[in-house]
């Protein structure tokens, strides 16, 4: 930015200076004058009116860089002096901008005479002063042909490092925050109120030896919570061992978790040490308990209560000292009542529960896992890849039914069918997210139908185009116009979401229909 700076003073006689993220130059934001390019910007900056307008094409610029996301280069507006403002943009996360970079003050060849009389006419009108205008208009930088194009050039790159820089210690203020948050629970993030519940119970619980139930749908993380309580714990120097309960018929599983001895039954060719053994002072996971057969719950119910069992066609009793964290997705209440589920053992592993929300109620949270997954499975050289706002949408919009192995999934697949472009666009996204974001189409009123409709003809851009305009028209008619509450409640900018509104005709043109 310094070398810039100097090479723009030294060999054009112009000052580079820079914007925040809603077009505002930061000087102003300090309640400071910018420095001047020419005295006609000095006498318009110095009076209200001037600073006002000014200040507007500031905005203006922004916002028309805003409304091309994939724009790098530079962008030229023309003030409301007629001067042009080179402005190239700081880019940051997702779809916005952080800065921009920009030349103000400049023209592109020598002005004519009605040019002349034209800008030394408005310029009075704002300021009268004491200014020979007459010289000033002599001054006038020219920025044309080889500095143009070689400051243009400058600026990008600028921009583009500052940008790097602002995208790597963004990701790492995330990775603060999320260690933050997760009290370093590794591979456990959230920023959501539902997972914030879960790390204040998670610090609790974890120093203790009790037992844990942990609830959740299919694919939320139950057994990554479960060796995380295992890792922060006291046994977090002993094994960790898991066990899907549905995913071996009674028979096997009772040996599996208990042992058995030789002879026991056909094929018991040797004593074997069941799981419980093989955790003896550290932590052994039941995933999908709901699914153990009655007889396998009653010997479950004696090693959780007295620490100890009997192995398959033994008549030794053994002693094991284990902490049982359990999980299912089932409603064990209501198998409770039903009679499939015993309820002393119920009681018995519900000491303390865990609740984990599903992705679609957590969606806050989607952008972490999705650099998280992006970093996973990036395995060649070069940046991370980049997703498409079309993507992004995308993955917003989508229900996600096998909530985060399926994001995961999701993003490993769009690495691979992506690999070698700068942008990972909508066209690899796998047919059940295209056709989930396709399908709940959105009334006008804001709800969400339950059945899904047909899909309208046309590309996924045009869809997704197509919903963005159903969601910020019911947006604006349940805000009842706020734009700023609606774009915080849609997690874009005020300005972004002006310019979408113009984009799909929401408002009439040259009324202010909403506040």
């Amino acid at each position: 930015m310094r070398l810039l700076r100097d090479f723009a003073r030294a060999h054009l006689g112009l000052e580079v200076c820079l914007a925040d993220k809603e077009g505002k130059p930061v000087e102003l934001a300090r309640q400071q004058v910018p420095a001047p390019n020419n005295e006609f910007c000095r006498l318009s900056l110095h009076s209200e009116e001037g600073l006002r307008r000014c200040t507007e094409s500031y905005r203006v610029t922004r916002d028309a860089i805003c409304a091309n996301p994939i724009q790098r280069a530079p962008y030229v507006h023309v003030c409301h002096l007629g001067f042009d403002i080179v402005a190239c943009p700081v880019r940051g996360d997702g779809d916005g901008i952080s800065g921009t970079l920009y030349v103000s003050g400049v023209v592109a060849e020598p002005l004519t005479d009605k040019e002349r009389e034209r800008l030394i006419e408005r310029t009075r009108q704002l300021n009268p002063g004491d200014t020979d205008l007459e010289k000033a208009a002599a001054r006038l930088p020219v920025l044309a042909g080889e500095a143009r194009s070689s400051l243009c050039a400058m600026l990008e790159s600028v921009a583009s490092d500052v940008s790097r820089y602002e995208l790597d210690s963004g990701r790492q203020a995330r990775e603060v925050d999320a260690k933050k948050h997760t009290m370093e629970f590794e591979g456990v993030v959230g920023t959501s109120q539902g997972m914030q519940d879960v790390f204040r119970m998670l610090e609790r619980i974890v120093m203790t030896d009790s037992t844990v139930l942990i609830l959740g749908d299919s694919g939320t993380g139950k057994e990554l919570v479960a060796r995380a309580i295992h890792r922060n714990g006291p046994r977090r120097g002993e094994a960790f061992v898991a066990q899907n309960c549905s995913a071996l018929p009674d028979t096997l599983l009772e040996s599996c978790l208990f042992g058995h001895v030789r002879g026991s039954f056909t094929g018991a060719m040797r004593d074997h040490h069941g799981l419980f053994e093989a955790a003896n002072n550290g932590t052994l996971f039941l995933d999908e308990i709901g699914d153990m057969s009655a007889s396998l719950q009653v010997k479950l119910l004696r090693v959780l209560q007295e620490g100890t069992f009997q192995p398959v066609g033994s008549t030794t009793t053994r002693r094991v000292d284990v902490r049982v964290v359990c999980a299912t997705h089932k409603d064990l209440p209501k198998m409770v009542q039903e009679g499939t589920f015993r309820e002393d053992l119920f009681y018995r592993i519900h000491v303390i529960r865990l609740n984990l929300p599903p992705l679609r109620d957590r969606m806050e949270d989607l952008p972490l896992f999705v650099d998280h997954f992006l970093r996973k499975h990036h395995r060649t050289e070069g940046p991370l890849p980049r997703l498409s706002p079309g993507v992004q949408m995308a993955l917003q919009r989508y229900a996600w039914p096998g909530n985060i192995r399926e994001l995961e999934n999701e993003i490993e697949r769009l690495i691979v069918l992506g690999a070698g472009e700068a942008e990972i666009g909508v066209e690899v996204l796998s047919p059940r997210v295209r056709e989930g974001v396709l399908s709940p189409r959105v009334d006008a009123a804001g709800s969400s139908g339950s059945s899904p409709s047909v899909p309208p003809a046309g590309t996924l851009k045009d869809a997704i185009e197509d919903l963005e305009r159903r969601m910020i028209a019911a947006g604006l008619e349940r805000t009842g116009g706020n734009k700023s509450q609606l774009a915080k409640e849609l997690g874009i900018s005020r300005s972004s979401l002006i310019i979408k509104v113009q984009q799909y005709g929401l408002e009439p043109v040259g009324k202010e229909r909403f506040g």
